[in-house]
């Protein structure tokens, strides 16, 4: 029996390997046509673009390998078939769950594979990217909005920790790539949320454990009349070449604000959840997202228990090109209700775990309502 494990898993994994360096080849060819009309901007060059183009496949690695698992056991599993080794595994006393239980032990490895690219590999590469990218562009982090980035902070008795004596709301105009701030502005509120002061600086950068350091600040300090009666306010400008703010933002914080969520590590996605729920915001996108980071993996034991029935058709049910066209038709879909329930998660307030686990769960039953009937048969 471990001889015929071995051998299962050395073709699996062969074929798997093959199918993913096939999508990867592919995607490749797709973004580097997309970088050409950057090339010639600024200092954008082509070999910075095929670099660009390196740091993107982790991404799409952890993005594809549920459906290469896919392919490649069927097509693995399909050459069983076809050539009679299959029926003469089954006569030697392997039954369905014998079967089913080989392809778990495999599948253990593309799931540890799958948890180290998404959680190590595929953030850090996009994020070098994109930030070579910019450097060589001249281009900068912009939010989309065109307001700017916005960002809540709560504001300490003692810098970051003791009592909250206020809000502050943080409006970013530019990051540039090297992690400098331009044109900021810190709207600050008292408990009450009457504005206190408004502080305008043209470039901000990060001195380390929460300290930032502002350049050309421009304070105006909002000071309520004592009297009831009056409801006029005095008005106090001050002009400072240097000034510091402790804040509880980070530029973690500011990365995970910029970044596509499905794109992020588990752990940035926690951080950064558990800050919006801190101050009161809602996080209902980036607990869908940290939730869909810990099942995804597990989807690639479930994409190879949807390739075991196939192994059982026989050879009139269609050739192995055809087994191979169902099953990136399985996991095209897949990948569609994935995104879907995501969209409908945050639409309808569902549990984040829920939405997470829904399309796994769903792909697992019809695999094992399959896996049911070649049984009866």
């Amino acid at each position: 029996m471990k001889i015929l494990q071995r051998y299962f898993r050395t073709e699996i994994v062969r074929s798997v390997m093959f199918t993913l360096a096939a999508f990867l080849a592919l995607f490749a060819l797709f973004d580097m046509t997309n970088e050409l009309s950057s090339v010639g901007r600024g200092g954008y060059k082509l070999q910075y673009a095929f670099l660009v183009v390196l740091l993107g496949l982790p991404s799409y690695a952890y993005e594809l390998m549920p459906i290469a698992a896919l392919i490649g056991t069927i097509y693995t599993l399909s050459q069983f078939a076809a050539r009679s080794e299959f029926t003469i595994m089954r006569v030697s006393s392997m039954s369905t769950m014998m079967a089913a239980k080989s392809l778990f032990k495999i599948s253990l490895l593309f799931v540890v594979v799958t948890v180290l690219i998404g959680e190590f590999v595929a953030p850090k590469s996009a994020e070098w990217g994109e930030q070579l990218k910019m450097q060589f562009n001249g281009s900068s982090i912009l939010q989309k909005s065109k307001t700017g980035l916005w960002s809540k902070d709560v504001i300490r008795t003692d810098g970051t920790s003791g009592d909250i004596i206020g809000l502050r709301f943080i409006n970013i105009a530019e990051i540039r790539p090297n992690g400098e701030l331009k044109g900021v502005k810190f709207y600050e509120f008292d408990r009450n949320l009457h504005m206190t002061s408004l502080l305008r600086a043209k470039r901000v950068n990060y001195q380390g454990n929460h300290v930032w350091r502002m350049a050309d600040v421009v304070q105006t300090d909002f000071v309520n009349g004592t009297s009831t009666d009056d409801i006029t306010s005095s008005i106090v400008t001050k002009n400072f070449p240097s000034k510091d703010l402790v804040s509880e933002i980070t530029p973690e914080i500011l990365s995970v604000m910029c970044a596509d969520p499905d794109h992020m590590s588990a752990y940035k996605l926690w951080f950064y959840s558990r800050h919006l729920t801190e101050n009161n915001q809602h996080s209902d996108r980036y607990d869908i997202a940290f939730w869909k980071k810990l099942v995804y993996p597990l989807s690639v034991f479930v994409m190879m228990a949807l390739a075991l029935p196939f192994a059982y058709l026989h050879s009139r049910a269609g050739g192995v090109s055809l087994k191979i066209f169902t099953g990136i038709m399985i996991g095209v879909s897949f990948q569609l209700i994935n995104t879907l329930f995501s969209h409908l998660g945050l639409l309808n307030t569902w549990s984040p775990f829920v939405t997470a686990a829904l399309p796994s769960g769903l792909f697992l039953l019809v695999a094992m309502a399959a896996l049911w009937k070649i049984e009866r048969q």
